[in-house]
Formats: structure tokens, C-alpha cells, sequence
């Protein structure tokens, strides 16, 4: 028996803007979409093109407050080729949320508050 990777998955209160964040801050793009017949929640699943590793957003309709993340100690990493360039387009978007120049990594925020680590491409 063996297992892989397939997919995370977040809860979202807007997915379209969370979507656009997703694109915008991280290069992703939906590769499918999925809707409840009685419309009580969407799904949209994003990749990186790269790996087979899928992030998938669920939009729950009768969600009314914002959800509860914790301390935020669970988040998503990423790698990133050009630091320097990532940096200065998190911070033109306004989400970087802590930065720690002695590890050589920062985290983002999305429009949920979740945290997303930055790293460097080993």
C-alpha cells in the first residue's frame, strides 16, 4: 500500500477573491471547480503547473462569520526562485504578515488570514 500527496484544503468566505489572491500572490491556477447541485458549497482546486499537488478552497453558502484559525502554527509553504522579487510583490499587495531575515523566510497572509510560508528554492 502506498500513499501521495493529492491535495490541502482551506475554507474560504468569498471564494472568487480568494481565487484571485491565490493567482495573483502565487502563480496558481484553477484546474477544476466543482458545485453542490443545491448550491450549498463550491470548490475550486488550484495548482502550481508544476506538481501534482492541488490546493483546494471550499466556499460553504450558510458560513456567516469568519473562521477560526488558531493560533495560525498550520499554514502552506511554497518555494520561490527569485526571493527578492517575491518580497517586493507581497508587499505591493499588502499581506506579508512577519518576515525573519535570520531563517531566510516570510509568510503572507490570504484574505482569510490564513498564513503562507515563503522560501527559498533549495
Amino acid at each position: 500500500m502506498k500513499f501521495t500527496f493529492y491535495h490541502n484544503n482551506i475554507n474560504v468566505l468569498n471564494l472568487d477573491k480568494s481565487v484571485e489572491f491565490y493567482q495573483k500572490a502565487l502563480g496558481l491556477s484553477v484546474t477544476k471547480e466543482f458545485e453542490a447541485e443545491d448550491k450549498s458549497f463550491r470548490l475550486a482546486f488550484l495548482g502550481d503547473g508544476t506538481t501534482p499537488h492541488l490546493l483546494e478552497l471550499t466556499w460553504l453558502r450558510d458560513m456567516d462569520r469568519p473562521y477560526e484559525l488558531g493560533d495560525n502554527e498550520s499554514h502552506l509553504a511554497f518555494h520561490s526562485d527569485d526571493m527578492t522579487a517575491s518580497l517586493a510583490l507581497h508587499k505591493e499587495m499588502d499581506c506579508v504578515c512577519f518576515e525573519n531575515p535570520d531563517m531566510g523566510v516570510y509568510f503572507i497572509n490570504d484574505p482569510d488570514g490564513y498564513w503562507i510560508e515563503i522560501c527559498p528554492a533549495e
